[in-house]
């Protein structure tokens, strides 16, 4: 990657700001030159008199931009260096940046301490004994010491001079966000003054909303430092397959069946280019679940096995333990031998893992803005180019294929992120959700932190001036009184909120500190035999059909709280092979793929699979006249094509069914069962003259509402509330339904 840099550190006037025993830090290390980052970055933030985000690449030195600033002004300060707070997402990230910081502080006499769940108490003991140095902390860490040592909060933070949060565009538009937002101000409010900070983070296509993340009130004081990208080469090719059956369906008397004749022909035929494309070198491999991880990891290890190889590929996600993990990024790490992991999205963030070859997407990524983050891994060392992969696997089409299996969507919509992320545009993160789940954790923590608080307090700390200053005053009023009624709080006769007895309980455990739930998945039930379970991303009515397993079911029930979905077989068609999955897709992405489909010029980074693929779904698209066409008949039921994002997809659903319609997100279009196309056209009519859509008479019917850790508290009104400002553009659905019934 070229580096846009001084040719020299003594050209440099950034560099001649530093202290002297940081400079030669740098000559020690061989550095000849800062990069572009840290150029910009040492004289907005060496004087700790502004907050500052320095956005730039992976490995574009961030942490060196925002540390050799900092760490010269504590020096300036000598013997009182006085301490600065590093909040980062994840506790492997904390360990990574630990051994990192150690290094350069070691020779500057700077204690450098870690903390999270998995760091002796003896270690943490040391900071609050002497709050000096650099403290590298979680967000769920920190939300602990305001819960345990609300007391010493003041003593302990009087030194701080900075705020550094890595990794910021993370965090942006989630509970755990909000959570950090908080945490944040309250902060502020505990040391009594205004403390600089320090946002690092990838480029967003607005970086203003990172600087409204960072500083609400603020914004327009918040410095960028956008590091020039440095002109990397990047290479793509997207490889097509069609659906094939495993070997043992087509060849029944196959004894003792192996793993490579129990998976689908067409996974074998990815792992078999994997293994070929990959042996030899560091990569990443992204499947779109842990199950997919699973599979290709042990495919590939079988192949190494087979070749009397040591192994080269390693699983890597979320529900491995440790251990395992650990043991896949040191292989990467390594250097010494080639080693691949399959990964799920944590290897996203800022791991060091060292530089692999190329990436490997397999079907659609989430987002575009994670297809880049996972991108900034490749091609790292210089004159290296940034290698990208693709593979997608499409259904064989028959006669009762449906429009989005014709449409070839999971390839279409592959080739639109990929599109866009060569025109540098990546996904705005949604920044007006409510919230609500985790302003109830904020009030447990604050009356804990204190002993207790008065609601005039809570409302002064957390809405009036804090995080959540989109609640209304009624709906903060009605949430306290429904805390009540949870036994979260009790009110003393002196009008003090205090912990009630379930409140104590929940604050007292350990899973309390972090703002956001795990990742569950629904029972789906029929006939009182478990089908299996799945994530349900999209809001669900009585009568809704979903797919699972290869076929349509009819929601019967839902459970919420048990988190079951009780179905019945539907008669309605076959459902398609690309469901969307579990990732919400932005408007601009569907918009994308649609351009695709009218094009008629080849798309050069298609293999000739991918590019036969895509030449039917552009013949379909002109045979069925999509660019015109937008509702059709489809059996008994009506598909509605409206090329908009999940967010108003999902809302219209959800308008439908409030006037009576069952209909289903299915990608790129809705299908609408039972019904006429003429009684749909009217139903659109209808939502098109409703007044505003008032999500609380929308939702009346929804059932999976509990997303987030702290919903169940919610009173029903602020729940639905909600989940709309986090998962539904109403406005926006209430639009196409205008667009749609106009003449």
């Amino acid at each position: 990657m070229t580096t846009n840099s001084p040719a020299s550190s003594s050209d440099s006037q950034a560099f001649q700001l530093l202290d002297a025993r940081i400079q030669r830090w740098i000559w020690r290390e061989g550095w000849t030159a800062l990069r572009d980052a840290q150029e910009k970055a040492i004289p907005a933030l060496i004087d700790a008199d502004r907050d500052v985000i320095v956005a730039a690449a992976t490995a574009a030195g961030k942490t060196e931009a925002a540390f050799f600033p900092i760490l010269t002004h504590m020096l300036r300060h000598e013997p009182d260096i006085g301490s600065v707070l590093y909040i980062g997402p994840l506790k492997a990230l904390i360990n990574d940046q630990w051994g990192r910081l150690s290094d350069l502080c070691e020779s500057l006499d700077i204690p450098v301490v870690a903390w999270h769940g998995d760091i002796a108490a003896s270690k943490k003991h040391r900071f609050v004994k002497d709050s000096r140095g650099v403290l590298l902390i979680t967000p769920e860490s920190l939300e602990a010491l305001f819960v345990r040592r609300g007391s010493a909060m003041p003593g302990l933070m009087s030194r701080l001079r900075y705020v550094v949060i890595d990794e910021l565009h993370a965090f942006i538009g989630s509970e755990r966000g909000k959570q950090l937002q908080s945490l944040l101000h309250r902060l502020e409010r505990t040391v009594g003054r205004r403390l600089p900070l320090v946002g690092l983070s990838a480029t967003l296509g607005d970086m203003g909303l990172a600087a409204s993340f960072l500083r609400p009130d603020g914004v327009d004081s918040v410095e960028l430092i956008v590091a020039k990208s440095g002109g990397q080469e990047l290479k793509v090719l997207i490889k097509g397959y069609v659906e094939k059956p495993p070997r043992v369906e087509e060849d029944p008397n196959i004894e003792d069946p192996e793993m490579e004749d129990l998976v689908k022909g067409c996974t074998l035929e990815v792992a078999e280019q994997l293994y070929k494309a990959l042996r030899g070198s560091n990569n990443l491999v992204f499947p779109n679940s842990r199950r997919q991880v699973e599979i290709y990891a042990d495919l590939l290890r079988r192949a190494c096995e087979r070749n009397n190889i040591p192994n080269e590929f390693w699983p890597h996600h979320g529900s491995l333990s440790k251990e395992f993990r650990e043991e896949a990024e040191r292989a990467l790490k390594d250097g010494t031998k080639p080693a691949t992991a399959i990964c799920t999205t944590t290897l996203e963030l800022g791991i060091d893992i060292g530089s692999v070859k190329s990436v490997c997407q397999i079907g659609p990524p989430p987002s575009v803005a994670s297809l880049r983050q996972r991108l900034g891994r490749s091609g790292r060392r210089k004159g290296e180019p940034a290698i990208l992969r693709g593979y997608c696997i499409e259904p064989e089409l028959t006669s009762k294929s449906g429009l989005s299996d014709c449409l070839r969507e999971g390839l279409v919509q592959s080739i639109a992120m990929v599109r866009l992320l060569i025109r540098g545009w990546f996904e705005p993160p949604r920044v007006d959700g409510l919230h609500a789940s985790t302003l109830v954790q904020q009030i447990l923590s604050v009356i804990a932190e204190r002993g207790g608080a008065t609601a005039a307090e809570l409302w002064a700390t957390l809405v009036k001036d804090g995080a959540f200053s989109n609640i209304t005053r009624d709906d903060f009023v009605l949430l306290l009184c429904h805390l009540g009624d949870k036994q979260l709080l009790i009110q003393d006769s002196s009008g003090l909120l205090l912990h009630g007895e379930l409140g104590e309980k929940l604050a007292n455990h350990y899973e309390f500190y972090a703002a956001f739930a795990s990742d569950e998945e629904f029972r789906i039930v029929c006939d009182g035999r478990m089908l299996g379970s799945l994530p349900v991303s999209h809001p669900l009515v009585p009568s809704q059909r979903i797919i699972f397993g290869g076929r349509r079911w009819r929601v019967i029930d839902v459970d919420s709280e048990k988190k079951i979905i009780v179905v019945a077989p539907d008669k309605g068609g076959a459902p398609p092979a690309f469901d969307g999955g579990a990732c919400m897709v932005h408007d601009v992405v569907r918009q994308e793929m649609r351009q695709v489909l009218m094009e008629a010029d080849p798309v050069p980074f298609l293999d000739a699979g991918a590019a036969a693929l895509l030449n039917e779904a552009r013949e379909f698209y002109q045979l069925a006249d999509l660019s015109n066409n937008w509702l059709f008949n489809k059996g008994n039921d009506v598909v509605l094509l409206t090329w908009r994002g999940d967010w108003v997809n999902d809302g219209l659903v959800m308008l439908l069914a409030h006037v009576g319609l069952s209909a289903t997100n299915e990608g790129v279009a809705l299908t609408v069962s039972g019904i006429s196309s003429d009684r749909l056209s009217d139903a659109l009519a209808d939502i098109a003259e409703l007044p505003a859509p008032d999500p609380i008479q929308v939702l009346a019917e929804a059932k999976n509402l509990l997303r987030e850790k702290w919903d169940w508290a919610l009173p029903e009104p602020l729940l639905r509330g909600a989940f709309a400002s986090l998962h539904l553009d109403l406005i926006g659905a209430q639009t196409v339904a205008q667009a749609l019934s106009s003449p």
